[in-house]
Protein backbone atom coordinates (compact mmCIF):
# COMPACT_ATOMS: atom_id res chain seq x y z
CA UNK A 1 0.00 0.00 0.00
CA UNK A 2 2.51 2.29 0.91
CA UNK A 3 4.47 1.44 -2.49
CA UNK A 4 1.61 2.57 -4.64
CA UNK A 5 1.39 5.60 -2.65
CA UNK A 6 4.94 6.67 -3.07
CA UNK A 7 4.32 5.44 -6.80
CA UNK A 8 1.08 7.82 -7.05
CA UNK A 9 2.53 10.35 -5.87
CA UNK A 10 5.87 10.36 -7.49
CA UNK A 11 4.22 10.37 -10.92
CA UNK A 12 1.77 12.92 -9.75
CA UNK A 13 5.01 15.49 -9.03
CA UNK A 14 6.69 14.31 -12.76
CA UNK A 15 3.62 15.38 -14.39
CA UNK A 16 3.02 18.53 -12.18
CA UNK A 17 6.82 19.40 -12.97
CA UNK A 18 7.14 17.76 -16.66
CA UNK A 19 3.91 20.07 -17.52
CA UNK A 20 4.80 22.97 -15.21
CA UNK A 21 3.76 25.86 -18.20
CA UNK A 22 0.28 24.72 -18.58
CA UNK A 23 -0.03 24.00 -15.24
CA UNK A 24 0.92 27.03 -13.48
CA UNK A 25 -1.23 28.62 -16.14
CA UNK A 26 -4.61 26.57 -14.76
CA UNK A 27 -3.46 27.22 -10.88
CA UNK A 28 -3.91 31.14 -12.22
CA UNK A 29 -6.68 30.68 -13.25
CA UNK A 30 -8.28 28.88 -10.09
CA UNK A 31 -6.72 31.03 -8.11
CA UNK A 32 -8.70 34.19 -9.78
CA UNK A 33 -11.84 32.69 -9.53
CA UNK A 34 -11.81 31.75 -6.05
CA UNK A 35 -9.95 35.67 -5.38
CA UNK A 36 -13.00 36.96 -6.98
CA UNK A 37 -15.45 34.37 -4.48
CA UNK A 38 -13.13 35.50 -1.90
CA UNK A 39 -13.34 38.98 -2.06
CA UNK A 40 -17.40 39.25 -2.22
CA UNK A 41 -17.16 37.00 0.56
CA UNK A 42 -14.91 38.99 3.04
CA UNK A 43 -17.23 42.05 1.65
CA UNK A 44 -20.57 40.02 2.63
CA UNK A 45 -19.01 39.33 5.75
CA UNK A 46 -18.40 43.13 6.79
CA UNK A 47 -21.88 43.91 6.06
CA UNK A 48 -23.49 41.20 7.93
CA UNK A 49 -21.08 42.36 10.77
CA UNK A 50 -21.86 45.95 10.29
CA UNK A 51 -26.09 44.99 10.37
CA UNK A 52 -25.32 42.81 13.65
CA UNK A 53 -23.31 45.53 15.40
CA UNK A 54 -26.17 47.83 14.24
CA UNK A 55 -29.04 45.46 16.02
CA UNK A 56 -26.83 44.93 18.57
CA UNK A 57 -26.24 48.94 19.43
CA UNK A 58 -30.02 49.94 18.38
CA UNK A 59 -29.95 53.82 18.74
CA UNK A 60 -33.06 55.97 17.47
CA UNK A 61 -32.46 59.79 17.40
CA UNK A 62 -35.66 61.92 16.84
CA UNK A 63 -35.16 65.34 15.33
CA UNK A 64 -36.64 68.24 16.92
CA UNK A 65 -38.19 71.48 15.77
CA UNK A 66 -35.60 74.65 16.23
CA UNK A 67 -38.51 76.45 17.73
CA UNK A 68 -39.09 74.32 20.98
CA UNK A 69 -38.16 75.31 24.41
CA UNK A 70 -36.25 73.58 26.96
CA UNK A 71 -39.13 72.76 28.88
CA UNK A 72 -40.60 71.27 25.72
CA UNK A 73 -37.68 69.39 24.82
CA UNK A 74 -37.53 67.63 27.86
CA UNK A 75 -41.29 66.51 27.34
CA UNK A 76 -40.76 64.79 24.60
CA UNK A 77 -37.65 63.24 26.32
CA UNK A 78 -39.16 61.83 28.69
CA UNK A 79 -41.87 61.16 27.13
CA UNK A 80 -39.51 58.75 24.61
CA UNK A 81 -37.77 57.20 27.63
CA UNK A 82 -41.06 55.70 29.28
CA UNK A 83 -41.50 52.27 27.92
CA UNK A 84 -39.28 49.20 29.39
CA UNK A 85 -36.81 48.26 26.02
CA UNK A 86 -35.64 51.88 26.23
CA UNK A 87 -32.29 51.89 28.01
CA UNK A 88 -31.48 55.41 27.77
CA UNK A 89 -32.25 58.85 26.24
CA UNK A 90 -30.15 61.69 26.07
CA UNK A 91 -30.15 64.93 24.59
CA UNK A 92 -27.97 65.98 21.67
CA UNK A 93 -27.71 69.91 21.62
CA UNK A 94 -27.03 71.66 18.13
CA UNK A 95 -23.15 72.49 19.00
CA UNK A 96 -22.55 68.41 19.50
CA UNK A 97 -23.84 67.20 16.64
CA UNK A 98 -21.83 69.92 14.86
CA UNK A 99 -18.98 68.45 16.53
CA UNK A 100 -19.76 65.14 15.84
CA UNK A 101 -20.22 66.17 12.49
CA UNK A 102 -16.69 67.28 12.05
CA UNK A 103 -15.08 64.17 13.75
CA UNK A 104 -16.98 61.71 11.77
CA UNK A 105 -16.91 63.68 8.04
CA UNK A 106 -13.50 65.80 8.15
CA UNK A 107 -13.24 65.79 4.56
CA UNK A 108 -16.72 67.63 4.35
CA UNK A 109 -15.43 70.06 7.59
CA UNK A 110 -15.21 73.00 4.97
CA UNK A 111 -18.99 73.12 4.41
CA UNK A 112 -20.27 73.89 7.34
CA UNK A 113 -17.37 76.01 8.53
CA UNK A 114 -18.75 78.49 5.68
CA UNK A 115 -22.11 78.57 7.31
CA UNK A 116 -23.05 81.42 9.56
CA UNK A 117 -25.92 79.27 11.85
CA UNK A 118 -25.20 75.75 12.95
CA UNK A 119 -27.15 73.27 10.54
CA UNK A 120 -28.44 70.72 12.86
CA UNK A 121 -30.99 70.59 15.29
CA UNK A 122 -31.40 69.55 18.53
CA UNK A 123 -31.79 65.95 18.51
CA UNK A 124 -32.73 62.98 21.53
CA UNK A 125 -31.30 59.64 21.03
CA UNK A 126 -32.97 57.03 22.32
CA UNK A 127 -30.68 53.83 23.18
CA UNK A 128 -32.84 50.38 22.73
CA UNK A 129 -31.95 47.14 24.26
CA UNK A 130 -30.95 44.51 21.95
CA UNK A 131 -33.79 42.13 22.51
CA UNK A 132 -36.25 44.38 21.35
CA UNK A 133 -33.99 46.05 18.59
CA UNK A 134 -36.52 44.72 15.87
CA UNK A 135 -39.60 44.46 18.43
CA UNK A 136 -43.15 45.92 17.28
CA UNK A 137 -42.90 47.95 20.06
CA UNK A 138 -40.47 49.48 19.02
CA UNK A 139 -41.83 50.38 15.63
CA UNK A 140 -45.14 51.69 17.00
CA UNK A 141 -42.95 54.12 18.93
CA UNK A 142 -41.03 55.29 16.31
CA UNK A 143 -44.17 55.43 14.22
CA UNK A 144 -46.12 57.30 17.34
CA UNK A 145 -43.43 60.00 17.49
CA UNK A 146 -43.36 60.70 13.60
CA UNK A 147 -46.58 61.71 14.17
CA UNK A 148 -45.95 63.65 17.02
CA UNK A 149 -45.75 67.70 17.24
CA UNK A 150 -42.52 69.10 17.47
CA UNK A 151 -40.48 66.15 15.75
CA UNK A 152 -39.25 66.46 12.74
CA UNK A 153 -37.58 63.41 11.54
CA UNK A 154 -36.70 60.37 12.95
CA UNK A 155 -34.07 57.92 12.13
CA UNK A 156 -34.14 54.55 12.98
CA UNK A 157 -31.26 52.18 12.18
CA UNK A 158 -33.49 49.42 12.05
CA UNK A 159 -33.85 50.08 8.41
CA UNK A 160 -30.11 50.28 8.16
CA UNK A 161 -29.70 46.31 9.81
CA UNK A 162 -32.19 45.56 7.10
CA UNK A 163 -30.27 47.23 4.39
CA UNK A 164 -26.94 45.98 5.50
CA UNK A 165 -28.54 42.25 5.40
CA UNK A 166 -29.60 43.41 1.72
CA UNK A 167 -26.80 43.98 0.57
CA UNK A 168 -24.83 41.60 1.98
CA UNK A 169 -27.16 38.91 0.50
CA UNK A 170 -26.42 40.88 -3.02
CA UNK A 171 -23.05 40.80 -2.79
CA UNK A 172 -22.71 37.23 -1.63
CA UNK A 173 -25.31 36.46 -4.53
CA UNK A 174 -22.75 39.01 -6.83
CA UNK A 175 -19.67 36.41 -6.09
CA UNK A 176 -21.21 33.21 -6.34
CA UNK A 177 -22.48 34.06 -9.54
CA UNK A 178 -19.03 36.18 -11.08
CA UNK A 179 -16.92 33.44 -9.53
CA UNK A 180 -19.10 30.35 -10.59
CA UNK A 181 -18.08 31.59 -14.04
CA UNK A 182 -14.57 31.81 -13.51
CA UNK A 183 -14.80 27.88 -11.62
CA UNK A 184 -16.71 26.61 -14.18
CA UNK A 185 -13.88 28.30 -16.59
CA UNK A 186 -11.33 26.85 -14.19
CA UNK A 187 -12.87 23.36 -14.76
CA UNK A 188 -12.58 22.90 -18.36
CA UNK A 189 -9.31 24.20 -18.34
CA UNK A 190 -8.10 21.89 -16.02
CA UNK A 191 -10.29 19.04 -17.77
CA UNK A 192 -8.37 20.06 -21.08
CA UNK A 193 -4.82 20.38 -18.99
CA UNK A 194 -5.60 17.12 -17.74
CA UNK A 195 -6.36 15.46 -21.13
CA UNK A 196 -3.20 17.07 -22.68
CA UNK A 197 -1.13 15.40 -19.96
CA UNK A 198 -2.90 11.81 -21.11
CA UNK A 199 -1.75 12.01 -24.68
CA UNK A 200 2.11 12.81 -23.51
CA UNK A 201 1.75 9.78 -21.39
CA UNK A 202 -0.39 7.93 -23.71
CA UNK A 203 2.71 5.08 -24.45
CA UNK A 204 3.56 4.98 -20.74
CA UNK A 205 -0.40 4.07 -20.08
CA UNK A 206 -0.23 1.95 -22.75
CA UNK A 207 2.54 -0.08 -20.89
CA UNK A 208 0.49 0.01 -18.00
CA UNK A 209 -2.18 -1.72 -19.41
CA UNK A 210 0.42 -4.44 -20.65
CA UNK A 211 1.57 -5.61 -17.03
CA UNK A 212 -1.88 -5.67 -15.78
CA UNK A 213 -2.54 -2.09 -14.34
CA UNK A 214 -6.13 -1.42 -13.33
CA UNK A 215 -8.28 1.44 -14.49
CA UNK A 216 -8.51 3.20 -10.97
CA UNK A 217 -4.29 2.24 -10.77
CA UNK A 218 -4.16 4.27 -14.35
CA UNK A 219 -6.87 6.75 -13.49
CA UNK A 220 -5.70 7.82 -9.68
CA UNK A 221 -2.12 10.36 -10.53
CA UNK A 222 -4.39 12.52 -12.76
CA UNK A 223 -7.12 12.37 -10.24
CA UNK A 224 -4.36 13.42 -7.50
CA UNK A 225 -2.66 16.03 -10.83
CA UNK A 226 -6.56 17.96 -10.78
CA UNK A 227 -6.81 17.74 -6.78
CA UNK A 228 -3.26 19.16 -6.38
CA UNK A 229 -3.98 22.12 -8.96
CA UNK A 230 -7.12 22.84 -7.41
CA UNK A 231 -5.67 23.34 -3.50
CA UNK A 232 -2.86 25.21 -5.15
CA UNK A 233 -4.97 27.58 -6.64
CA UNK A 234 -7.31 28.25 -3.59
CA UNK A 235 -4.84 28.55 -1.85
CA UNK A 236 -2.87 31.42 -3.64
CA UNK A 237 -6.20 32.90 -3.69
CA UNK A 238 -6.56 33.25 0.27
CA UNK A 239 -2.74 34.35 0.37
CA UNK A 240 -3.25 37.12 -2.43
CA UNK A 241 -6.64 38.26 -0.76
CA UNK A 242 -4.73 38.61 2.45
CA UNK A 243 -2.52 40.87 0.41
CA UNK A 244 -5.88 42.89 -1.22
CA UNK A 245 -7.49 42.86 2.31
CA UNK A 246 -4.80 44.67 3.63
CA UNK A 247 -3.72 47.12 1.06
CA UNK A 248 -6.94 47.50 -0.13
CA UNK A 249 -7.76 50.50 2.87
CA UNK A 250 -3.97 51.84 2.60
CA UNK A 251 -4.76 53.44 -1.16
CA UNK A 252 -8.98 53.74 -0.88
CA UNK A 253 -9.13 55.14 2.50
CA UNK A 254 -8.69 58.81 1.36
CA UNK A 255 -10.95 58.58 -1.36
CA UNK A 256 -13.84 55.93 0.25
CA UNK A 257 -14.35 58.71 2.83
CA UNK A 258 -17.87 57.89 4.65
CA UNK A 259 -18.12 54.47 2.92
CA UNK A 260 -14.83 53.02 3.76
CA UNK A 261 -16.74 51.03 7.28
CA UNK A 262 -18.93 49.50 4.89
CA UNK A 263 -16.89 48.58 1.79
CA UNK A 264 -14.20 47.27 4.88
CA UNK A 265 -13.28 43.13 4.05
CA UNK A 266 -13.42 40.84 6.58
CA UNK A 267 -10.86 37.99 5.96
CA UNK A 268 -13.16 34.63 5.89
CA UNK A 269 -13.29 33.04 8.94
CA UNK A 270 -11.79 29.33 8.99
CA UNK A 271 -14.54 27.53 8.00
CA UNK A 272 -14.94 29.69 4.77
CA UNK A 273 -11.60 29.24 4.26
CA UNK A 274 -11.43 25.27 4.59
CA UNK A 275 -14.69 26.11 2.32
CA UNK A 276 -12.70 27.49 -0.43
CA UNK A 277 -10.08 25.28 -0.02
CA UNK A 278 -12.32 21.80 -0.73
CA UNK A 279 -14.01 23.72 -3.57
CA UNK A 280 -10.77 23.88 -5.04
CA UNK A 281 -9.65 20.68 -4.39
CA UNK A 282 -13.06 19.30 -5.66
CA UNK A 283 -13.49 21.37 -8.76
CA UNK A 284 -9.77 19.69 -10.04
CA UNK A 285 -10.90 16.58 -9.18
CA UNK A 286 -14.07 17.04 -11.37
CA UNK A 287 -11.99 18.55 -13.67
CA UNK A 288 -9.70 15.85 -14.18
CA UNK A 289 -12.17 12.93 -13.63
CA UNK A 290 -14.18 14.31 -16.19
CA UNK A 291 -11.04 14.31 -18.68
CA UNK A 292 -9.73 10.92 -17.40
CA UNK A 293 -13.13 9.58 -17.95
CA UNK A 294 -13.77 10.98 -21.56
CA UNK A 295 -10.41 10.91 -23.16
CA UNK A 296 -8.75 7.74 -21.36
CA UNK A 297 -10.54 4.53 -22.38
CA UNK A 298 -10.20 2.68 -19.02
Amino acid sequence: MIEKLKFFLSVTGNNLWQFRTRNIFSVTIICLSFLTVGIFMSLANNLRATAKELSRNMTIAFYLDKGLSAAAVEAVRQEIGQPGFVESVRVVTPDEALERFRASFPELADIVSGLETNPFPTSIEMRVNARASASQGVVELVDAMKARPGITDVLFNQDWVEKMQGFSRLAGAVGAFLGGILILTSFFIISNVVKLNVFARKNEIEILRFVGGTNLFIRIPFWLEGITLGLLGSLLSLGLLFVVINLFPVYLSASLGALQELLRFRYPDLTQSIALLCGGAATGFIGSATSVSKFLKV
